[in-house]
């Protein structure tokens, strides 16, 4: 499973990318800093999941995904937020969002998350024998 990280924080970054290492079948695809790279690098990299922050510069994690969601309806999104308000997680999910996590509550949750994800995940017609 390819994952694209979209974060303006770099020790965020640096910390999902080490959580990442430890999963199997999970390969880092890029890293985003902003909302209009975010769209950038997943229309371009066609990852399976993106893990978004929620607060970007550029905008949020809801204009990333009005804008990726209607040609790549199978990407699987897990917003990461430090403002887990009831409001948001409903915007966010009926934009779309698989996953809602509140970053200092759920940020270790995403190993686990990915490796049911990669478990439930059909498998590509090349790989099935």
């Amino acid at each position: 499973m390819r994952v694209l990280i979209a974060d303006d924080s770099p020790a965020v970054v640096e910390r999902l990318a080490d959580l990442l290492r430890d999963v199997p079948g999970v390969e880092l695809a890029g890293q985003a800093g902003d909302v209009p790279e975010a769209i950038h690098c997943i229309q371009r990299l066609k990852p399976d999941a993106v893990i978004l922050d929620l607060q970007m510069p550029g905008g949020s994690a809801l204009d990333v995904l009005r804008a990726v969601r209607p040609d790549q309806p199978s990407l699987r999104v897990l917003i990461c937020t430090n403002y887990p308000y009831d409001q948001y997680r409903a915007e966010c999910l009926a934009a779309g969002a698989n996953y809602f996590l509140d970053k200092s509550a759920e940020f270790e949750k995403i190993p686990g998350i990915l490796s049911e994800l990669i478990k439930t995940s059909p498998k590509p017609a090349s790989a099935v024998r």
